[in-house]
């Protein structure tokens, strides 16, 4: 094999470090519980004012996006199973903490499949550890737009849940230096429900040096 060719496959080996993996539902390392700040969401793009999420004076602050098994490097996604279908009853008790249907549906058959639990004590546990983080009371319905350091956004959740260290967070912001919107934070859980050091997956995360969380619809 010529050389310029291995480079270029083990470069896409180390662009797709979960895909070897994909389809093997169970092991895994941690858990990352990711919650987006929907005011943000809402306002990415006109299309979104259409969903459940946004419309008819919902007054969402930081919702569950998903609950994601992941390996200290990479990521299983779409395994095997035999729970497809999402019953209507499972999406309509999700729909206080995930207010969409079709994320609900989308999370479970991407990242739940792989958890290696029934789709019944998946979305339990989505529940259970998103019950278990306290949400600091500046960010839980602002009225105003809530301007804050990414640093001090962690060290309102440290000092908000005994056992939680910056270690066990990550921001995401998009790709800006300055100022930028806040997308979504990561909470990373062993698989028992405790907090833990998150992987290699959430290092890069937001790089701003201010960030703005939108008000609540």
């Amino acid at each position: 094999m010529k050389p310029a060719v291995a480079l270029i496959l083990a470069s896409f080996a180390l662009l797709a470090p979960h895909s070897a993996r994909a389809a093997v539902a169970g092991p895994f390392d941690y858990y990352a519980l990711s919650l987006s700040w929907s005011p943000t969401w809402c306002a990415a793009d006109r299309a979104h004012a259409r969903d459940a999420q946004c419309a008819g004076g919902r007054h969402y602050a930081f919702v569950v996006h998903g609950l994601w098994p992941q390996y200290e490097r990479g990521w299983p996604q779409y395994c095997d199973t035999s729970e497809r279908w999402v019953p209507r009853a499972t999406i309509a008790a999700m729909l206080d903490i995930m207010p969409s249907k079709n994320l609900i549906i989308h999370e479970w058959r991407k990242h739940g499949t792989c958890s290696g639990l029934s789709q019944k004590s998946y979305f339990a546990t989505v529940r259970r550890f998103f019950a278990a983080l306290h949400i600091p009371a500046r960010y839980l319905a602002p009225l105003r737009t809530v301007t804050v350091t990414p640093a001090g956004l962690v060290s309102d959740f440290v000092k908000s849940n005994a056992g939680l260290d910056a270690s066990m967070l990550a921001l995401n912001c998009g790709n800006a230096r300055g100022t930028a919107r806040l997308s979504e934070i990561r909470v990373c859980f062993s698989q028992d429900g405790r907090f833990r050091a998150c992987g290699a997956n959430e290092r890069h995360g937001c790089r701003a040096r201010v960030l703005d969380l939108p008000p609540v619809r």
